[in-house]
C-alpha cells in the first residue's frame, strides 16, 4: 500500500472530479465473466458532471458504443498510463467534432476514433467530458479505469488516485466454504462443499486429507452503501502462508479466470461470490499465489490446525478471523467419473464423433474435468443439437465447434452456430465440405447449425417534425450494420440506449430544412449478409 501511495504521488494524478469521491464499484469486484476493470465514482445520481484529465497527456482514442462503455474517452499519459473515462454523456465540442466527423466518413454511427499527440492534448486538470449513463450503465455514474500502455493491463486507479478518497472502515467476512478435494479429502464427514458462518461461537469443525477453503467477504466505505472486493487477502495455517491476493492488475487474458476463482456454480445458483483459497491447477491468474499444494491444507494429524484469514483494503483497514479445524481420521468417498471423456487443463483436446467435433486448446480450461456429448432439444432441423455438460461451465477463452449439416439448405453461407442460453447468441460459422465451424466459450449450453436467409427488419415509427425514429432489428444471426441516406445523403441516427430504436435529430446533420418533400432511403445487413433497403419519404 505504502508503495502505491508513492507512485500516485510521484506521478501527481489528480481527481477526475471536483467533489469528495464516493465509490459505487471498486477495482476487481468478481462478475460473471469478468473483473470490475475501474472503479464507479458517484455522480449525485445525476448525469451532466464536468470529468477532468487526471495527469497530463493526450486524448488518443475516442469510441461510441462499443465495449458496453457508450461514450469513452482514452488519455494517454507520457508516464506509460492511459486512463479511459466510461458512459459519458457527451465529449467537449472540440472532441465531438472530431467524433461525428469520423462517423459521416465512415457513414456508421459506433465509432472507434483514433488520434494522434498533437489532435487533443491535455493538462492535469482539463475538462475532457460530462458524466452520463451511456452504455451497459444502470445508474449515472463514470466507470474510470487505468491501463499499463505497454502491455493494457488493467490496474487498480486507488494506486492513482486514492488519496483523494476517504475509507477508514476496514473489510469484513460472514462465511467460510469448506471444499473437501474430490477422492482425497472429506470435512465433518462428508465429501461435498460445505458453509459455515464465522462467529465467535462457530461449529466444530473436524477434517482428513484434502481440503480448500473459500470465503464470502466484502469491503465498505464510509458515505456509500455499496459492498466492494477486497484488495488483499491471506490465509494463513498455523502460522504458515498458504494462500494470499493482492488485486491490483489483471491482464485483459485473465478476465474469465475470474469464474475459476470464484465458485462460480455456487454464484449462479445464490448470487454470492465465495472467492476460493486455493488455486486451480489451469488458473494463471497473476493477482493469486499460494504455496507448492496451491493452497490445498492436508490434514494428516490428529491434531487442532489453527486457521487464520487477514482481509486488508487499499486504505490499510484491516481484520481477521481465525478458526480451529481438528484433524480427526474419517472415511473419504472414492473420486467418481462424471463423464465420458476426460478434458485436461495441460493439453490439447480433442473430441471427434460422427456428428460433432471439439476443439480446446491448452489453457482453456481451470482443471481437468469429464464430459459427456449429448443431444439435446434441437429447434432447427439442420443439425443435431448439442451440450458437453449438465451445468453451465464457461471456459477462459474461445474454443472451437464443429457440427455437421444433416439437412441441405439452399445457400450454405448462411450457416452458423447459434448458442441457446437465456436468449439465442450468433457464434458465428464457416461451412466446409458438410460441417459448420463456429465458436463455443462455455460447456454447459445447447449449440447447434442455424440458418438466416431473412433480412433484417426496418419499421419507420416517426418523421415529423425534423425528428426521424427508426426499429431496425434482426431476430436471427443479428444486425450487423445500418445506413441512413436523405436525398441520397448520409444522415447518422444515434442509438437509443437499451433498445433497438434509432433517432435522428436533421438540424444536427447537414439536412437543411426547405419545406419540400424528401427521401429517407435506410439500408440493414444482417450477420449472415442478407440485406434490406426501404424508402420512405416525408417532408423537411
Amino acid at each position: 500500500m505504502l508503495t502505491s501511495l508513492l507512485l500516485s504521488t510521484l506521478l501527481s494524478f489528480s481527481s477526475p472530479v471536483h467533489y469528495e469521491i464516493s465509490l459505487a464499484g471498486n477495482f476487481g469486484e468478481p462478475r460473471p465473466n469478468h473483473f470490475h476493470a475501474g472503479c464507479d465514482i458517484k455522480t449525485e445520481q445525476v448525469e451532466g458532471k464536468p470529468l477532468f484529465a487526471i495527469a497530463d497527456g493526450y486524448v488518443c482514442r475516442v469510441t461510441v458504443g462499443i465495449s458496453g462503455f457508450g461514450n469513452a474517452i482514452y488519455v494517454r499519459h507520457p508516464n506509460g498510463y492511459t486512463s479511459v473515462y466510461c458512459h459519458l454523456q457527451r465529449f467537449t465540442p472540440q472532441i465531438e467534432a472530431m467524433v461525428k466527423k469520423w462517423q459521416y466518413e465512415h457513414e456508421q454511427y459506433v465509432a472507434d476514433v483514433e488520434l494522434s499527440p498533437t489532435d487533443f492534448p491535455v493538462s492535469e486538470g482539463q475538462l475532457v467530458a460530462i458524466s452520463g449513463n451511456t452504455g451497459a450503465s444502470t445508474a449515472p455514474h463514470l466507470h474510470l479505469e487505468i491501463h499499463d500502455t505497454r502491455t493494457w493491463d488493467v490496474l487498480d486507479p486507488l494506486d492513482f488516485i486514492g488519496k483523494f478518497i476517504k475509507d477508514t472502515t476496514s473489510p469484513t467476512a460472514d462465511a467460510i466454504m469448506a471444499v473437501p478435494v474430490e477422492g482425497e479429502g472429506s470435512f465433518c464427514g462428508k465429501s461435498y462443499k460445505q458453509r459455515y458462518a464465522l462467529s465467535e461461537n462457530m461449529t466444530e469443525m473436524d477434517a482428513w486429507g484434502k481440503v480448500g477453503f473459500a470465503l464470502h467477504a466484502e469491503d465498505k466505505m464510509e458515505g456509500s452503501w455499496n459492498r466492494f472486493g477486497i484488495r488483499y487477502t491471506t490465509l494463513i495455517v498455523d502460522g504458515d502462508t498458504v494462500f494470499s491476493s493482492n488485486v491490483n492488475r489483471i491482464p485483459i487474458a485473465c478476465h474469465r479466470m475470474v469464474n475459476s476463482w470464484g465458485d462460480y456454480d455456487y454464484y449462479k445458483e445464490n448470487q454470492v461470490w465465495f472467492m476460493k483459497s486455493f488455486i486451480d491447477p489451469g488458473n494463471t491468474l497473476p493477482v493469486i499465489s499460494a504455496d507448492d499444494n496451491l493452497g490445498i491444507i492436508t490434514f494428516n494429524e490428529e491434531r487442532p490446525y489453527n486457521i487464520r484469514y487477514v482481509l486488508c483494503d487499499y486504505f490499510g483497514n484491516s481484520k481477521e478471523y481465525s478458526f480451529v479445524v481438528n484433524g480427526k481420521r474419517q472415511d473419504i468417498e472414492p473420486r467418481k467419473s462424471s463423464g465420458t471423456y476426460l478434458l485436461a487443463c495441460n493439453k490439447d483436446n480433442d473430441i471427434s464423433l460422427q456428428n460433432i467435433r471439439l476443439h480446446l486448446k491448452k489453457g482453456l480450461l481451470p482443471k481437468d474435468l469429464y464430459i459427456t456429448p449429448q443431444e439435446v432439444a434441437c429447434h432447427e432441423g439442420i443439425s443435431d443439437a448439442y451440450t458437453f455438460r449438465d451445468v453451465v461451465t464457461p471456459i477462459f477463452d474461445w474454443g472451437e465447434l464443429s457440427l455437421r449439416v444433416l439437412n441441405p439448405v439452399d445457400d450454405t453461407n448462411k450457416l452458423y452456430i447459434v448458442c441457446h442460453d437465456i436468449y439465442d447468441r450468433y457464434q458465428e460459422g464457416e461451412y466446409k465440405d458438410g460441417w459448420v465451424t463456429g465458436r463455443i466459450r462455455d460447456l454447459g449450453l445447447g449449440y447447434e447449425v442455424a440458418y438466416d436467409n431473412t433480412p433484417p427488419e426496418i419499421v419507420i415509427e416517426s418523421t415529423s417534425s425534423g425528428v426521424l425514429r427508426l426499429n431496425v432489428y434482426d431476430n436471427k444471426s443479428g444486425l450487423a450494420s445500418f445506413k441512413t441516406y436523405v436525398d441520397g445523403k448520409f444522415v447518422l441516427f444515434t442509438d437509443i440506449p437499451r433498445s433497438t430504436n434509432k433517432v435522428c435529430h436533421l438540424s444536427d446533420t447537414p439536412i437543411k430544412p426547405t419545406g419540400k418533400t424528401r427521401t429517407l432511403t435506410v439500408y440493414a445487413k444482417d450477420n449472415c449478409n442478407n440485406t434490406v433497403q426501404i424508402n420512405s419519404h416525408f417532408d423537411y
